[in-house]
């Protein structure tokens, strides 16, 4: 049930956020050893963001994954900042990550959880 949440200020044509979806779902599945057919990502551009002082480009992100490894979010978040930099442009000095460990009982999916 991994889930990834991008919000950025930075607009995207619908071609180049299709790319982004794409990419970041698998990238996901890879980082967590898990099959894509579990992995969700969302994409949200919000003009109205400001980091620093400023609006240059940035992102939030949010990893949430049952079984999340605490040990390895750095390696994550490595790997996640190098792909808003190649598909947004946004520096990793630019963008937070929280990650999350879910609880199984508390995600739900398909009319139960998990």
């Amino acid at each position: 049930m991994p889930l990834l949440s991008i919000e950025t200020n930075v607009e995207l044509e619908s071609d180049a956020r299709g790319r982004l979806l794409e990419e970041a779902s698998r990238s996901v599945a890879d980082m967590l050893g898990k099959p894509e057919q579990y992995v969700m990502v969302r994409l949200s551009c919000n003009p109205d963001m400001r980091f620093a002082g400023t609006d240059e480009p940035l992102a939030y992100l949010e990893l949430k994954s049952l079984g999340l490894p605490e040990d390895s979010t750095a390696e994550y978040s490595s790997r996640l900042c190098e792909l808003l930099q190649q598909h947004l442009g946004v520096p990793a000095a630019r963008t937070y990550i929280e990650f999350t460990n879910g609880v199984r009982h508390l995600w739900g999916w398909n009319g139960a959880t998990f």
